[in-house]
């Protein structure tokens, strides 16, 4: 997370090695999960970081990482409007990775086709890796 706060690239085959593995996990996931809280366990929810990837590292560095002691769930809209959003969804879908019933990505209304197109998260993404359009 640092190298990507420093603005350094991830390389193109770990990205890709990164967002199969992905796919393969989401694929065998259900659209609409619950999540079950310990009474004696804390749960961080935050929402609508729109691509501030300075304001993720704050909320990691007051609530601390995310482990299974520390879950989080993010509410959506995690792209778009700051400059860092390809660098916010590699961080999220490795933390995802790394913990699948301790990190929780809920989908938000920038995380559409149209919207990445129109908010320029689409032409970021192409910018930083040169991926075609489908």
């Amino acid at each position: 997370m640092e190298d990507l706060k420093n603005e350094k690239f991830l390389h193109k085959k770990y990205l890709l090695q990164i967002m199969a593995n992905i796919r393969d996990f989401y694929e065998k996931q259900p659209s609409l999960i619950d999540i079950d809280i310990p009474d004696d366990n804390e749960f961080n929810v935050c929402g609508d970081v729109h691509g501030q990837y300075y304001d993720v590292m704050n909320i990691f560095k007051i609530n601390g990482y995310p482990s299974e002691m520390n879950p989080y769930l993010f509410n959506g809209d995690f792209v778009d409007r700051g400059s860092f959003s390809v660098e916010i969804m590699i961080s999220f879908l490795c933390w995802k990775y790394l913990y699948p019933n301790h990190f929780h990505l809920a989908r938000g209304n920038h995380e559409t086709k149209n919207l990445n197109r129109l908010y320029g998260y689409l032409e970021k993404t192409k910018l930083n890796y040169t991926f075609k359009d489908k």
